[in-house]
């Protein structure tokens, strides 16, 4: 028999750790291969890790809730045979030195869980191992690491920013790492939650693990960006007219149904590619300037959740490919099938709010972006129609566009010139256009 060290994958860019939210099978089961064994999330998507090898699962190492790192070892699996597989030699063959050094490992790790437990995570803010483990050893507690402002993505507090903290920290060094934590601790004592006050009929429902993120995520953007908002209306006669004329003939082309929202997003890669300055992200007191464009748009769950899948390098598709990413994101979304990669790397984000109707929107920025645009519902109205004849009114179909963005570092000027590039685009579109 052998043993199979079943570990973390790796989830796509910028995801170094994920959270278990269950457990598929129990210790005892019998697991065959590429069978989910668990549930884990990230900041946005629930995955499954699947077992690499048939077995028996003999042992759990992580519990529902624990924050697992990336390539970290979260069961064991025993199996039949010992290809592929990570065997532990046995420990009654274990050399005397050998069971010294696993001791002191074993004193390493504890100690090492004791220098963190004086610092602790909550809904509002994450602290890593590493940073909390750096907290310990320079003697800040509790109440002075939640007064670190954080460039990680949710506002986490990094590595780089706990070391431009103790660089600018005021005070004596040597002191404050002498300094026991203890006493700091109990000086910020955790707050008690406010008791729940209901009547008679209510019903108490607790946010979703999903919801708190969402809800963090967008208190965090507001209290961070200096949003301001510009809107435009644009006549999408041409657009409605040359969907409804070659939709059918796309569909049994390309196997897709099109929708608006692939020709919208061409416009925009259009106007951001035209607006470099409108892709880039902030941090700190320092601007990227974002290399790719890629694109997020806001994706409804089937729990009435948002989430943002992404599509990459939205400049270079044409129509088609464009709305094969779109559908294909769309469709994986409501399906819960998004992978972790499939909802990082966005500069810039669109959200259709005219889906429900409504006319417009004043969307909240997705940091660390500085932009994101809202679709409104497309309205049939009458219209004031300019020909060199004269104006006459005419039935036209239009739309608002919300742009909202960063006033830090988007002025008016470049917020509403990039705007009315969209509305441009659309504009001309050509009626007579050939997919």
């Amino acid at each position: 028999m052998a043993r199979f060290e079943l570990k973390l994958p790796k989830m796509g860019e910028s995801v170094a750790e994920a959270t278990i939210t269950s457990w598929l099978k129990e210790v005892g089961d019998t697991i065959e291969s590429d069978e989910a064994v668990l549930e884990i999330a990230t900041d946005k998507v629930d995955s499954e890790v699947p077992s690499e090898v048939d077995g028996v699962l003999v042992e759990k190492l992580f519990n529902v809730d624990d924050v697992v790192q990336v390539g970290q070892t979260i069961a064991i699996i025993e199996t039949d045979g010992d290809a592929g597989t990570t065997t532990e030699a046995p420990k009654a063959e274990a050399k005397p030195e050998a069971a010294v050094a696993a001791q002191e490992v074993s004193k390493t790790m504890e100690a090492a869980k004791v220098t963190t437990e004086a610092i602790a995570s909550s809904d509002e803010r994450f602290y890593s191992p590493l940073v909390k483990n750096m907290a310990k050893a320079e003697g800040i507690a509790q109440a002075e690491l939640d007064t670190i402002a954080g460039t990680g993505k949710d506002g986490r507090v990094t590595k780089n920013d706990m070391i431009t903290y103790l660089k600018d920290r005021s005070g004596q060094p040597a002191k404050a790492v002498a300094a026991p934590s203890a006493p700091a601790a109990k000086a910020a004592p955790p707050k008690a939650a406010a008791p729940i006050t209901v009547s008679e009929g209510d019903e108490i429902i607790e946010l979703t693990r999903m919801g708190k993120m969402i809800s963090h995520h967008m208190v965090q953007s507001v209290q961070t960006s200096a949003h301001v908002q510009s809107f435009i209306e644009a006549d999408v006669t041409n657009i409605w007219n040359w969907r409804k004329k070659v939709k059918d003939g796309f569909a049994k082309r390309e196997g897709q149904n099109l929708t608006f929202t692939p020709i919208f997003m061409e416009a925009i890669a259009k106007a951001l590619r035209e607006f470099p300055m409108m892709n880039i992200s902030l941090q700190g007191d320092t601007i990227i300037k974002k290399k790719n464009i890629n694109l997020g748009m806001a994706a409804a769950l089937p729990d009435g959740n948002l989430i943002v899948p992404v599509i990459k390098n939205a400049d270079q598709l044409n129509l088609v490919g464009m709305t094969k990413a779109v559908n294909d994101l769309a469709g994986r979304a409501r399906d819960g099938k998004l992978s972790p990669d499939d909802v990082q790397g966005g500069t810039y984000t669109v959200t259709n709010v005219g889906t429900f109707g409504s006319i417009m929107g004043t969307p909240i920025i997705n940091q660390p972006q500085v932009g994101i645009l809202a679709l409104g519902a497309i309205r049939k109205v009458p219209a004031v129609i300019e020909t060199p004849d004269g104006d006459f009114i005419g039935i036209r179909y239009k739309m608002y566009l919300s742009h909202s963005y960063d006033h830090r570092v988007v002025n008016g000027a470049l917020g509403g010139q990039f705007v009315k590039a969209v509305k441009d685009y659309l504009e001309a579109w050509d009626k007579n256009r050939e997919i």
